[in-house]
């Protein structure tokens, strides 16, 4: 996370807002998360005890994390991206389209698909998990 932000703030970009700051700050840390996990010998998050990746939450929201996260590790990485930009930050498909560098007509396909393959996880509990 430091060295996005440290690239960030070196880059020499036009001033165009905060949109447009988060979705280059969103491009940035995708690029050195996708090279660090393309390094050989790379550290497996398995191994750091759960406590360190939780937060103090209400049962409801664990109870959503705890269907929502299984089924997100058994997805593609491009999927979880995808899903995450689209949910979690509200990004339009255009505004996705920009961020990741796929076409518009790409990112709706992509994210019915992974709509369709979070929908089968759900529902499989695991059971049939398949790794992405």
């Amino acid at each position: 996370m430091q060295e996005s932000y440290v690239r960030f703030l070196c880059a020499s970009t036009p001033n165009d807002g905060e949109v447009a700051a988060r979705r280059y700050l969103f491009r940035i840390a995708s690029n050195l998360l996708r090279d660090h996990w393309r390094r050989p010998g790379v550290i497996s998050i398995e191994g750091l005890p759960e406590h360190l990746l939780m937060r103090e939450d209400d049962s409801a929201e664990m109870d959503c994390r705890a269907m929502l996260g299984p089924a997100m590790a058994r997805m593609r990485p491009r999927d979880r991206q995808l899903l995450w930009l689209a949910h979690a930050e509200n990004y339009s498909h255009r505004e996705i389209a920009e961020i990741t560098g796929l076409g518009v007509t790409s990112i709706r396909l992509l994210l019915f698909r992974a709509r369709k393959e979070m929908a089968r996880q759900l529902r499989s509990g695991g059971r049939n998990g398949r790794l992405g």
